[in-house]
């Protein structure tokens, strides 16, 4: 017999596949999304101007970042159109011919665009990137906004906005503006003399019409005023939504230089920093008060924010009081120079503090002006500079880890308008590797900045801009020389933290400048040490006040400078030749000269670890200090000699470390006081350092390193032991890990042995397991004690430990047990040999 079923039934049995499918799916996405990406793209890549080849064109752009672009909530262009010269010769009339980056070069040259001997280079010279490349009005430019907009939204089904950029340089477009009618807004020397625009600059008269100004510009308009007139017509005309100054504009007039308006290499004209700053800050309110609503994105210098106030008067402090506005990124730099001390030194110094939570992390992909695509060719497909930058975080007021919220890409085209499929594929990976394993906790080793601090000194005292220049250049050095720092918190912050949760950084090590004299950092800092924590200190110690001086057990003397003869406790890194035992100590680019002792010689807590002497003249310029009643606290101090100097060049150049001692050596050095022993075994001193993060997430140890030279051989031990890179082996020296890496590597380590010698291997195996997440082996132990650090929520019930067992894991289980808290959550296996298997 056959039942009839209603229609509405058999209806609701048709529709029930489609209303599963209707059912909102849980994400599959892995890792913190990004509040926004933004692709950076020059207008070459739309070859002809025409509508359907445009909009074509754009959804190639989004299709081959899709991948990426899934990881965020908005997505942004930010066009090249100009060099910035497109906004201010903007007349408001959509029929305007339009002037953009077509060229491949310097197009600001006396030699004309295709000439000149062929000996000149392309900084020298400029050539069309096509034969005969397509014209464009602002009609048209308004019209490639609205396409990215829409077929972006098409792709990605999210928001999508578009950006304006403005360049100070002579880079990327003809600008009769800047280089013929207006020189004189032209300063600084970063491609040659008078060649930036000053962002504080006053203009002559004009009687062109422009668009803000459609009776000319009167005699004696600032720039700023002029720039943010033109901005906010042409964004709105045009449709843009942000705008980005690039290339140190708004942050001084020399964004690329060791030098600046302050400091000129010889010496610093404190005289000149009030005027300075406020003619950047008068940038600023000029600018505002004519586009007051518009967000603002910023390049930022290639330097460090103490650097840039001793050198060049930009008080970052000030400019971060703008609430739309986003802090500089990561300098591009590094991809040049291989300087990845300066990159991440300058990244953390500007997000110590910061207007809102929000900064973001630039990569350096393609170049659409010199042709060279850093991916490709200059990094070598290698992503060291996205692991080593990537594993950088902050700590807020609140204690919180903070991620960059925002990710860019420089850029997603090259110099003749290609956009190879292949970057973006390769690239894209490394990028969410980097965001799975983003740091959840603070590092081993925690910066402690002294952003209000520096901003403070500078305009308080008249002789303090040394020590202020000097701080961030010897961490920058002491970084390219393996010091694996990349947490960093404001000493603003670090109060407001310590002050609620002392426990906060209790596996950490601070990094700290003195404090002031009866400063409230001082007291916190103290407060820190006698209360178990551990600290170090670097920088000139004039200004300390007695309750820091005797925590230190230090006192200040006569000071010195020129060569010395160096003596350290340590053997150092592992040399057939080892460093020189002379360093040279200047004032000027180390905050002063030589003056610290140690107070009581008698002491029996102070040992000493470094001291520099000339003829019968010593100074102790390191020593560790360590007291029963500090409960485990720890103080260790280093007078820091910056071994570095201005040449003439861009940079400070380090000193040979074939024939002088590098100072900041010292501060890696002296972190085996503290259980942290980063050896490195290399030819001789002229082989470059590798440079080193260790990060924490999700209670695992995350290194990152780049090997300059990968004939070098890293060498860890922790104070829970050696560390265990998972998927390497290693060959134990004298209880430290060793392993030889590539140029780039990324590597999570969650186990830790003690043992003196022997080949030891760790190996993720698979789960094969129901309720089992993850499984590993640990091959080649010798009655060796190891510590096993899981995931943050596993529990004793859930992790598991197995002696020479294999699956299906019915035997061989063994006792564990809770690690001691100081060293973090993990639990212990005591006198295991052979093969060692943990799950949970």
């Amino acid at each position: 017999m056959i039942v009839k079923k209603p229609i509405r039934a058999w209806i609701t049995l048709l529709l029930a596949p489609l209303a599963v499918l209707a059912q909102p799916q849980p994400s599959t996405l892995k890792g913190v999304p990004f509040n926004n990406i933004t692709l950076e793209v020059s207008l070459k890549p739309f070859r002809k101007n025409d509508k359907a080849y445009i909009r074509e064109t754009a959804r190639e752009m989004f299709t081959q970042w899709h991948s990426m672009l899934r990881h965020a909530d908005t997505v942004s262009v930010m066009l090249w159109t100009g060099d910035g010269s497109e906004i201010l010769e903007y007349k408001g009339d959509p029929a305007q011919r339009l002037e953009w980056a077509r060229y491949i070069g310097n197009p600001n040259t006396a030699h004309p665009v295709g000439s000149g001997p062929k000996e000149l280079s392309i900084h020298e010279r400029a050539y069309l990137y096509l034969e005969n490349p397509p014209e464009f009005t602002y009609g048209d430019l308004q019209f490639i906004v609205s396409a990215l907009k829409e077929e972006g939204r098409r792709v990605t089904g999210k928001p999508i906005r578009v950006g304006e950029t403005f360049d100070p340089g002579p880079e990327f477009a003809k600008s009769d503006f800047k280089y013929k009618r207006h020189r004189e807004i032209l300063g600084g020397s970063a491609m040659g003399h008078n060649t930036m625009v000053s962002c504080y600059s006053v203009l002559k008269a004009d009687s062109e019409p422009y668009a803000g100004f459609p009776n000319g510009i009167p005699e004696g308009t600032p720039f700023g005023t002029f720039l943010g007139r033109q901005v906010r017509r042409l964004t709105t005309d045009m449709g843009f939504d942000f705008i980005w100054l690039s290339n140190g504009f708004g942050f001084g007039v020399e964004g690329w230089s060791s030098t600046g308006a302050i400091f000129d290499g010889k010496g610093f004209d404190q005289e000149k920093l009030a005027a300075t700053h406020s003619k950047i800050a008068d940038f600023w309110k000029y600018f505002r008060a004519e586009c007051p609503d518009i967000q603002v994105q910023t390049r930022g210098t290639n330097l460090s924010a103490g650097a840039d106030l001793a050198r060049d008067g930009v008080d970052l402090k000030s400019i971060y009081k703008d609430k739309n506005i986003l802090p500089p990124p990561n300098s591009p730099w590094a991809a040049l120079d291989g300087d990845f001390g300066l990159e991440m030194v300058g990244y953390m110094s500007r997000m110590a503090e910061l207007p809102d939570e929000r900064y973001l992390f630039r990569y350096y992909t393609h170049d659409p002006w010199w042709i060279n695509s850093p991916w490709l060719d200059r990094y070598g497909r290698e992503p060291h500079d996205i692991y080593l930058p990537l594993a950088v975080s902050r700590i807020n007021a609140k204690g919180e880890v903070k991620l960059p919220s925002h990710l860019n890409f420089l850029s997603i085209d090259d110099s003749f308008g290609n956009m190879p499929t292949q970057v973006p594929d390769e690239v894209t990976p490394h990028i969410l590797k980097a965001r799975y394993d983003a740091p959840t906790a603070p590092g081993p080793l925690v910066w402690v900045y002294p952003f209000d601090e520096y901003y403070d000194w500078a305009f308080r005292y008249k002789d303090r801009l040394p020590e202020i220049y000097y701080g961030d250049w010897l961490i920058r050095q002491a970084v390219n020389n393996g010091l694996p720092i990349n947490t960093v918190i404001s000493t603003g912050s670090f109060q407001k933290v310590i002050g609620k949760n002392p426990a906060r950084f209790k596996e950490s090590v601070l990094l700290s400048v003195v404090p002031e004299a009866e400063s409230p950092l001082e007291k916190a800092l103290i407060a820190f040490v006698e209360n178990g924590g551990r600290l170090m200190v670097y920088g000139p110690a004039g200004h300390a006040g007695k309750a820091f001086l005797d925590l230190l057990n230090l006192q200040n003397t006569a000071p010195l400078e020129g060569e010395f003869k160096i003596t350290t406790v340590y053997a150092g890194d592992e040399m057939q030749r080892p460093y020189p035992g002379k360093i040279v100590h200047s004032a000027l680019f180390s905050g002063g000269g030589v003056a610290t002792r140690i107070q009581n010689p008698k002491d029996a807590f102070t040992k000493i670890l470094s001291q520099m002497s000339q003829g019968s003249q010593k100074r102790d310029v390191a020593w560790v200090r360590e007291r029963k009643e500090w409960n485990g606290g720890k103080v260790v101090y280093i007078r820091g000699t910056n071994s570095s100097k201005f040449t003439g060049g861009k940079l400070l150049t380090p000193d040979d470390p074939s024939k002088l001692f590098t100072g900041p050596l010292l501060l890696r050095y002296a972190l085996q006081e503290f259980g942290l022993d980063l050896g490195i075994a290399k030819e001789d001193p002229g082989v470059k350092n590798p440079v080193l993060t260790v990060s924490r997430s999700n209670n695992a140890f995350i290194f990152s390193g780049y090997n300059p030279n990968t004939t070098i051989r890293n060498k860890f031990r922790f104070p829970q032991g050696a560390p265990l890179l998972n998927g390497l082996d290693t060959k134990l020296d004298k209880g430290r890990s060793v392993y030889s890496m590539p140029t780039s590597w990324n590597r999570e380590s969650r186990v830790f042995v003690e043992q003196d010698e022997g080949i030891v291997s760790l190996r993720e195996l698979h789960s094969g397991e129901m309720g089992i997440t993850k499984r590993y082996r640990v091959s080649g132990l010798q009655n060796a004690t190891v510590r096993i650090y899981p995931h943050e929520d596993i529990s004793p019930e859930q992790f598991n430990a197995y002696l020479n067992a294999n699956y299906p894991w019915r035997e061989g289980r063994i006792t564990f047990k809770p690690g001691d808290p100081k060293f973090g959550k993990h639990y212990v296996v005591e006198g295991v040999t052979g093969d060692l298997v943990v799950s949970w």
